[in-house]
């Protein structure tokens, strides 16, 4: 389980710490994607076999699914974590999640999300205002 919040720097050459609790989870290849609401998402190499099972079981007759599965898949890239703890985001991942210097890592459940520091703090912001509201929407899940 990954949770928690991080905030790190990118550098100059896209290289990115991954907080060493995550570290211990995700092991040394992870895969980087694009993912929901303008971040980016890391998974462990099991966890992206699965997400892929579920993704090609979607139905490719489905223009909605189909560019989903583009949108997941052609951005992915495996990531492999150097001798100080950091991932290199390729270019266009960076591009993606408009990725400043400035981030934060966030431990959500399953995954880990990197978000643009800005675009994090404008997004928690949001949420909580509805915070209430959003938990009354889903108490038939706890």
């Amino acid at each position: 389980m990954f949770m928690g919040e991080y905030q790190h720097n990118l550098d100059k050459k896209n290289r990115i710490i991954v907080p060493a609790k995550f570290r211990e989870q995700l092991g040394d290849i992870m895969i980087v994607t694009r993912w929901l609401d303008g971040c980016l998402a890391i998974y462990t190499q099991d966890q992206w076999k699965s997400v892929y099972e579920k993704i090609s079981q979607l139905p490719s007759t489905k223009r909605e699914a189909r560019r989903f599965v583009h949108m997941i898949m052609a951005k992915a890239a495996e990531c492999e974590v150097d001798a100080q703890g950091r991932i290199c985001i390729p270019a266009p991942l960076v591009k993606e999640a408009s990725l400043e210097k400035a981030c934060v890592v966030v431990g959500v459940s399953d995954h880990v999300e990197i978000w643009d520091q800005t675009r994090w703090d404008e997004y928690y912001a949001n949420a909580s205002e509805d915070f209430e509201e959003i938990a009354e929407t889903l108490t038939d899940f706890f």
